[in-house]
């Protein structure tokens, strides 16, 4: 029923991130990192509970423990915090991840971009993170409590 994927959070600490399962079991070991709309690994409960934002409810778990913020830089796996220039890691990895981020309204559903794709992940490499690493970084820089109400 739960997803437990390993992420990397404040100070560059991994934990492990809840979500509902999407995915058929061990996912991981047939793709990549990365989820198109059109993922095969993806069941039927799974594409609707995407959809809707809905597999991503019990990061309130994570909130509750102290490992993520509502408001943040969305946390991402070790292979990709391990790509980051040191500039970026340190400002990044300064403030708790969140469960929602600018990048997420910019691009709410990003697996939309990824449908299609021959490789979701390096599609994603190539369109979403470049802007979800400016995006954070400028969330770090600026961050208050009223961007995080807005």
């Amino acid at each position: 029923m739960f997803y437990k994927g390993i992420r990397v959070g404040k100070g560059g600490k991994n934990f492990r991130m809840i979500k509902f399962r999407t995915m058929v079991p061990d996912a991981d070991k047939i793709g990549g990192p990365s989820t198109s709309a059109d993922d095969p690994r993806l069941t039927k409960i799974g594409k609707f509970l995407r959809k809707h934002n809905l597999d991503e409810l019990p990061q309130l778990i994570n909130i509750l423990k102290g490992e993520m913020s509502f408001v943040g830089p969305r946390p991402e796996v070790p292979s990709e915090v391990a790509t980051y220039d040191e500039e970026t890691k340190k400002i990044i990895l300064s403030v708790k991840p969140g469960m929602t981020d600018l990048a997420t309204l910019a691009n709410l559903h990003e697996e939309e971009i990824l449908r299609g794709s021959k490789d979701p992940h390096q599609t994603y490499r190539e369109k979403i993170k470049p802007q979800k690493l400016k995006l954070a970084k400028e969330y770090v820089k600026k961050h208050s409590f009223l961007l995080d109400i807005k």
